[in-house]
């Protein structure tokens, strides 16, 4: 599986802004699907997670409340809408399937992961 994420750019505190992750080569329908970021200096960390059905949707405390993932499996695409958004939301985010049909707060729990796609938020 090949995943691009895109959607990514330049905004003010309190925009919005929405990911995709679009799958090619083959399909990731039957594979739970995460959201994780990778701000600079920092740690990659987990941003949100959805199984292969899009039921259980899973967040972090940080953006709980502000963002929702969501998928469509007919367009083989997995979405991350983020509202408000703050400074602390800059990052590099990745998309990544899962080795199973469950997403996971884990890293190593997935086996694929896309290039990533710029987020920067302006105070």
């Amino acid at each position: 599986v090949q995943l691009q994420a895109s959607g990514g750019g330049l905004v003010q505190a309190g925009a919005s802004l929405r990911l995709s992750c679009a799958a090619s080569r083959r399909t990731f329908s039957n594979n739970g699907v995460g959201w994780f970021r990778r701000a600079p200096g920092k740690e990659r960390e987990f941003v949100a997670g959805i199984a292969w059905n899009g039921d259980s949707p899973m967040y972090s405390d940080s953006v709980k409340g502000r963002f929702t993932i969501s998928r469509n499996r007919a367009e083989n695409t997995v979405y991350l809408q983020m509202n408000g958004l703050k400074p602390e939301d800059t990052a590099v985010y990745y998309c990544a399937a899962a080795r199973s049909a469950f997403a996971s707060t884990t890293k190593n729990q997935y086996s694929y992961w896309g290039p990533g796609t710029q987020v920067t938020v302006s105070s």
